[in-house]
């Protein structure tokens, strides 16, 4: 039996085709092959990913360390958090580089700083020690989200990293708001 063409297309045929043809549109794009401006195509996007998340971090550290300084009370408690996120950030860094710590790992608590002064990322700390803590649960919320909604754009692996150490950060700011010793 001889094989014929259909002459009508069937809806399935039409829409498979469409999509076919939308999809080499997106993979092609609208430019002249120059990438986008400012765009480092020469690294790929897991990498990239993950030394933008470790740069959140270490800017993480640096409030850890600032409200450690500008309160030194609060030094104890903080201390096992901070020590989560820098471990965090030695998680992030790429597989391939050596597991240095990262920039923001020395402590600030040798050299207090006063209440309201400036943490390196230039946000001030709070006076108060429950205000400071509460800036630091709205740091660790705020990375958490970002970190939450980079998922849908990230590799597999560093998906699932990125999914447990925004985990992790929104536990973290539910710690430093809550009363220690309290039960609920």
């Amino acid at each position: 039996m001889p094989w014929t063409m259909s002459s009508r297309l069937s809806r399935r045929s039409l829409l498979a085709g469409a999509a076919g043809v939308g999809g080499a549109a997106l993979l092609t794009g609208c430019s002249d092959g120059a990438g986008a401006a400012g765009a480092d195509t020469g690294v790929p996007l897991e990498r990239r990913m993950r030394a933008s998340a470790v740069r959140d971090s270490e800017r993480l550290l640096e409030r850890y360390d600032a409200t450690a300084a500008a309160h030194p009370a609060l030094a104890g408690r903080l201390a096992p958090l901070r020590a989560s996120v820098a471990a965090h950030a030695t998680a992030l860094a790429a597989p391939e580089a050596s597991p240095a710590p990262p920039s923001g790992a020395a402590s600030a608590a040798a050299s207090p700083a006063p209440a309201g002064a400036a943490a390196p990322s230039g946000e001030p700390v709070p006076a108060g020690p429950e205000e400071a803590l509460t800036a630091l649960a709205d740091a660790e919320r705020s990375l958490a989200e970002a970190r939450t909604i980079a998922l849908s754009g990230a590799p597999g692996e560093l998906a699932r990293l990125l999914a447990s150490v925004a985990a992790c950060g929104a536990v973290h700011a539910y710690l430093l708001t809550s009363t220690p010793g309290a039960t609920p």
